[in-house]
């Protein structure tokens, strides 16, 4: 078997980390983003529907090799990589020897990804990941069967093998689709499944659909449900829990979960307020996990595209 589209990119583009979304890897910093075209998915609700379900190779435009792409990050400035867009997975083998260069150039390499793998590639895959955010779509098999054309146990299993194989950073996102995975009964019972065999800290990201793709017949997300979304994830004992796709600043800021004060201010991708030390929150000293420095990056929410042409 060859990757055809080994080399080849739909585009690069130097992103906020917090567009991954990552709160806690490197807060502030950029990072060089790309990805190729197809997915192992079939998602009826795709926000990335022209990349990912595109078939044509003039989609791929922009060739570079590993080295290069890693050489490119490096010059600048950004702090990791990602491989995003459309699902790594499907492009194995160009985000791995990606991920070896950039490591060599002290660059961390990061996964967007659905999780979908087999057991057999999924250690493979990640052992050259620094970090990841997983995409749990749902918390049913109908919904996985019915809109996105595959299954939540291998879902399900990335997550726990993410958390007890490997040192991998795991951040986690709920897209919330009105009238189809947005019942209080199942997030109580993701989140339960979350703190029972990830942990309370992982950071979960509840997101907010907007109509797209073959699911232009759905409203978008209120702001309330992702509100509430959120308060049955704190309720069940999950500390670092997020808001996305909306304009919320206090849903969107992280929080000690030892004091309750604010550590990293957040409006969208702006930081402002920053009280984390040494890893720790400045007032009571209670470890915040993740990637952090002694002072955030300040990149900001700027998004420009990058010609490796």
């Amino acid at each position: 078997m060859i990757l055809t589209t080994y080399g080849r990119s739909s585009g690069f583009c130097i992103d906020p980390i917090e567009k991954k979304p990552l709160n806690h890897f490197f807060p502030g910093t950029s990072i060089f983003s790309f990805g190729t075209a197809g997915c192992n998915l079939g998602c009826k609700f795709c926000q990335n529907w022209d990349i990912s379900k595109s078939k044509e190779f003039e989609r791929l435009s922009e060739e570079a090799t590993p080295e290069r792409i890693a050489q490119t990050a490096k010059k600048l400035d950004c702090r990791s990589v990602a491989f995003t867009y459309n699902d790594p997975v499907i492009f194995a083998e160009y985000a791995m020897d990606t991920a070896d260069a950039c490591r060599a150039l002290g660059i961390y390499a990061v996964a967007k990804t659905a999780g979908y793998i087999t057991d057999e590639a999924r250690p493979e895959f990640f052992k050259h990941m620094d970090a990841a955010n997983v995409d749990l779509k749902a918390f049913t098999e109908k919904f996985y069967r019915n809109l996105t054309l595959s299954g939540l146990r291998p879902v399900l299993d990335t997550l726990t093998f993410l958390k007890e194989k490997t040192k991998v950073w795991l951040e986690i996102t709920n897209l919330i689709i009105p009238g189809e995975n947005d019942s209080p009964e199942e997030f109580l019972e993701m989140c339960k499944w979350i703190v029972k065999n990830l942990g309370a800290d992982v950071p979960v990201h509840f997101t907010a659909f907007h109509p797209d793709f073959k699911m232009n017949d759905h409203p978008a997300t209120s702001a309330s449900t992702l509100r509430k979304a959120r308060e049955i994830a704190l309720a069940q004992g999950i500390h670092f829990v997020y808001t996305g796709n909306v304009s919320d600043v206090k849903t969107q800021s992280t929080y000690c979960h030892g004091c309750g004060k604010l550590l990293i201010e957040r409006n969208w991708y702006e930081l402002g307020a920053y009280h984390i030390k040494g890893g720790k929150c400045r007032y009571c000293q209670t470890v915040c996990p993740g990637y952090f420095e002694d002072s955030a990056g300040r990149w900001g929410s700027k998004r420009v595209p990058v010609s490796m042409n």
